[in-house]
């Protein structure tokens, strides 16, 4: 039986709730979320907006010209200090194969700056195309854009570096499948960053365009 995206974020989210102090700031950070109705994302049939963004070596790459070799699986995500981000990254580098064969590729994005996932890029090994959105613009433009809690600011000090500015905006985890004719036929964005798509939904849903 094959391990599941699902469970792997299971073990990573029993290992946080070992800290109590962890867990009570998890929760009031979801409810500070869920007050400000951040992070709805788009929905299906949703025409995807298009964007220019840099890739970690600094090529622009825009949704609409990647469009034109195939569909799309659209990764939004936190960042290289979000283990949830890293396990969900690895799981989509591991079928890889799978999306190239089935005429598509995965494109992630983060607010980080090109340095910080060129370097995320190389540890994990990842295949994909990696941009950075800073100012989380492009984020914004998917409505998963929020603002993280002042009383998360000191738990997450370093964002200011790894983004490149003061603001503590980050996106919503969202993933989203778009056809060719860039409408969203799939896709999921929760304020809980513990849940995302299964890979092989995503891959199968790219197998019946």
């Amino acid at each position: 039986m094959k391990t599941t995206l699902k469970s792997i974020l299971e073990a990573q989210a029993k290992i946080s709730s070992n800290n109590p102090d962890a867990t009570a700031a998890f929760e009031r950070y979801l409810e500070d979320l869920r007050s400000k109705g951040a992070g709805k994302g788009l929905s299906i049939g949703d025409l995807a907006p298009d964007f220019a963004l840099k890739d970690a070596t600094g090529n622009m790459i825009t949704l609409a010209e990647e469009l034109k070799k195939g569909p799309i699986i659209l990764i939004f995500y936190r960042g290289e200090w979000c283990p949830f981000c890293n396990l969900q990254l690895k799981a989509y580098e591991r079928i890889m194969k799978d999306i190239k064969l089935a005429g598509a590729q995965l494109i992630a994005i983060s607010p980080q700056t090109p340095d910080h996932s060129l370097s995320q890029k190389e540890k994990q090994g990842l295949s994909y195309i990696v941009l950075s959105d800073l100012q989380n613009k492009v984020a914004e433009m998917y409505n998963l854009k929020y603002t993280l809690p002042q009383f998360m600011h000191d738990k997450l000090n370093t964002l200011s570096k790894i983004n490149g500015d003061d603001s503590f905006e980050l996106p919503v985890p969202a993933t989203y499948v778009i056809n060719q004719n860039r409408i969203i036929v799939a896709g999921i964005s929760n304020i809980n960053h513990r849940t995302r798509m299964e890979p092989s939904e995503a891959l199968d849903i790219i197998k019946s365009l």
